[in-house]
């Protein structure tokens, strides 16, 4: 049944994602008359190539020839995490998207097993721009704000078509926790993390560094 859900949204669009049904239940329980659901779903080639190019900078430069974990990012965060009490992720981009669309929230061994597992079938079943697109339309960039258009009319009162490389890099920065970073007031935080992701994105060569995922047989197949 798992491999079947999974196949079939290599063709078809979710229509939402277990973490936005979460949060619209949470928000349900607790009567919560503030909080507002926007998502509204975009193909990749409506999404301006700043956005994709911005998150790759940001949560996974890897992204483009991994096969779903980025083990030298396990192993530092691993190593960083036995000396402190921060604990430091390191989810790839597809690691993301199965947690999201699949899971719920929180910290387990039985859940980070699962996350795995829906990591894999992803990789093997979907190509890589499919992941991409996927993500960029279930990831929350406030609260109650999913996707990339969502986010870009909230914020910048555009469509995700004509987001700007700066409004790309915001996006991007607030992506680690969207509950406590703002992309409309952005703190000094976010505006630094900005402008590393800036210089990022400047470095794998701008947008057209998301076309060598073509380079790649298998992900595109």
């Amino acid at each position: 049944a798992s491999v079947l859900a999974v196949l079939i949204l290599r063709w078809i669009n979710p229509l939402f994602s277990a973490f936005m049904a979460q949060a619209q239940l949470a928000a349900w329980a607790g009567r919560d008359s503030n909080y507002v659901f926007r998502h509204t779903w975009v193909d990749l080639d409506r999404i301006s190539p700043n956005l994709p190019l911005a998150v790759v900078a940001s949560e996974d430069q890897k992204f483009p020839e991994h096969w779903g974990f980025d083990v030298e990012a396990i192993e530092r965060a691993y190593a960083l995490n036995l000396h402190s009490h921060k604990v430091r992720g390191a989810s790839t981009i597809s690691q993301q998207v199965a947690k999201n669309l699949f899971l719920w929230s929180g910290r387990s061994y039985f859940r980070k097993a699962l996350e795995a597992y829906f990591t894999l079938l992803i990789e093997s079943l979907w190509p890589k721009r499919r992941i991409l697109e996927i993500y960029l339309n279930i990831a929350e960039f406030g609260t109650g704000t999913y996707g990339a258009e969502a986010a870009a009319q909230r914020f910048f009162h555009k469509s995700a078509s004509r987001l700007t490389r700066g409004d790309a890099a915001v996006l991007a920065a607030v992506l680690p926790n969207p509950q406590r970073y703002s992309a409309s007031a952005p703190s000094r935080y976010v505006q630094q993390r900005r402008e590393w992701i800036l210089g990022q994105m400047q470095a794998l060569g701008g947008p057209e560094m998301l076309d060598e995922i073509d380079a790649y047989p298998r992900l595109n197949r």
